[in-house]
């Protein structure tokens, strides 16, 4: 059984030429593996490397105070690790939504193009 979207889709490719409709077979939907990989490609490649060594480094440090709170026995220095680990952990987090929302973003940016080509192709189509 066909679904609305195929026949959009085939209906879009017969009006394209044949370099748009690769371009349009380019924009179709991603799985997560592809998106992450996504993040490397483009002007700001070089933030994710940043923010990835940043991760990393952030993590370490989070796994140091983590190790110096379980070996502290003075409640005044388990506090001060604990507080550590939580800010830590806190950097990481947020570095990680970072990346998702990069992630979403392109998924938004690919769906315009989409789109843009989807009104190209049906402009074009009805001048006809």
């Amino acid at each position: 059984m066909k679904t609305n979207n195929e026949d959009i889709d085939k209906l879009i490719k017969e009006t394209l030429t044949e370099e748009e409709a690769k371009f349009y077979d380019d924009l179709d939907e991603q799985n997560v593996l592809q998106m992450i990989w996504g993040l490397f490609k483009g002007k700001n490649k070089w933030i994710m490397y940043m923010m990835n060594i940043m991760t990393l480094v952030f993590f370490g440090l989070f796994i140091f105070c983590l190790i110096q709170f379980f070996n502290s026995e003075i409640t005044f220095d388990m506090i001060k690790w604990a507080t550590g680990s939580i800010v830590f952990l806190l950097v990481v987090s947020m570095l990680k939504i970072f990346a998702w929302m990069q992630m979403d973003k392109n998924a938004l940016l690919r769906e315009i193009k989409r789109l843009e080509l989807q009104l190209s192709s049906l402009s074009g189509r009805l001048s006809k």
